[in-house]
């Protein structure tokens, strides 16, 4: 695995406490960008070029994860969920609490199953019902290493499929693939004479779409790009109708997420963009999507309007301890969002 992008993978940072991953995303885009800050709300800016157009690519740093809320007296941690989790995943997960002298293991539980009574095991355990065990006898114990209010990520680490090692597993895939995919474009794309490209590493989309709404209305672009990873349908359980994405089919094309709730792309915008993928040999798929949202839903309504497209990468897994995509869709996404840019007046002519 390219090194870079285990670094992405690897690295933590849930909504609102993003630094770590603000610092590789700066420190790499100052290799290839003409200028790079950090706004107010902590989203990594960069700009390439000096032309009158502006150009707005983002892909959100942020992964879900939980936060401290409580030590009990007899030591245990109990959280809020950060981003949407579904409580299921998470008994019996391995988990890393960021506290005040590094990080600290420990193991989400809740009431043993043996000693459940029949109501108690026909139904969901919620969150609220859980804890994480880090070994401390009381609370004066755990405060030593753990305070309210820090950051917790899940324990998985990142890396290749030993029978396809086009298949890649992280619990960060969302969306440190797309920023990944970002960096890249940034590197490769040979920005029009007339246009300012920004790259955009946006902070909290998990929690609301803060960042892109934020760092969107500050450069107030004439086009943007979101990337971002979307719901693969190639497992068992899901049907056709549910998702008919699959991992190794390409790039996905967004036309309309969260069922019109979200981003709904002009249909003129999307047929210049598969236009540009099938002269190029580009793999894509098409999505429609009743579920959830990309950065690319607030950015195309913020000032006046702002044409906007989505691309993602298929991924497996999503919002859970650990996702799977498949590299030659980063790499589909990386030549698409590129040709886009680079050909944006024949994209945005509707």
């Amino acid at each position: 695995m390219d090194n870079l992008l285990k670094e992405l993978l690897d690295i933590n940072g849930i909504s609102g406490y993003e630094g770590k991953v603000a610092g590789i995303m700066s420190r790499e885009l100052k290799k290839f960008a003409d200028d790079v800050f950090i706004d107010n709300f902590g989203n990594v800016i960069a700009k390439k070029g000096n032309g009158k157009t502006k150009v707005m690519l983002a892909s959100h740093m942020d992964e879900i994860g939980l936060v401290v809320r409580y030590i009990s007296k007899d030591g245990f941690v109990y959280f809020v969920k950060v981003g949407g989790i579904d409580d299921r995943i998470l008994v019996g997960e391995r988990v890393k609490i960021h506290g005040k002298n590094g990080e600290i293991f420990g193991i989400i539980g809740t009431k043993a199953p043996h000693l459940q009574k029949t109501e108690e095991r026909n139904k969901i355990i919620k969150y609220e019902e859980m804890f994480i065990d880090i070994g401390a006898s009381s609370r004066e114990e755990a405060e030593k290493f753990v305070n309210i209010g820090d950051e917790i990520t899940f324990c998985s680490t990142s890396g290749e499929f030993v029978c396809n090692k086009n298949l890649i597993y992280g619990k960060a895939i969302d969306d440190r693939i797309g920023c990944y995919a970002l960096l890249k474009v940034m590197e490769q794309v040979n920005v029009p004479e007339d246009m300012e490209l920004y790259a955009v590493g946006t902070c909290q989309e998990e929690v609301g779409l803060k960042g892109a709404r934020v760092s969107s209305f500050g450069i107030e672009p004439e086009f943007a790009i979101a990337i971002d990873t979307t719901v693969a349908g190639d497992t068992p359980m899901i049907s056709e109708l549910e998702s008919n994405l699959k991992i190794g089919n390409g790039t996905v094309v967004t036309f309309l997420e969260a069922s019109g709730r979200g981003l709904i792309v002009p249909k003129s915008i999307r047929n210049n963009i598969i236009e540009i993928a099938k002269k190029n040999s580009i793999k894509y798929q098409v999505s429609i999507f009743d579920g959830g949202m990309t950065d690319g839903a607030i950015i195309y309504m913020n000032k006046s309007g702002i044409i906007t497209s989505t691309m993602s990468i298929a991924t497996r897994y999503i919002h859970s301890a650990i996702s799977v995509c498949d590299i030659r869709d980063v790499d589909s996404t990386i030549d698409l969002v590129k040709l886009t840019v680079e050909n944006y007046k024949d994209v945005i002519k509707r």
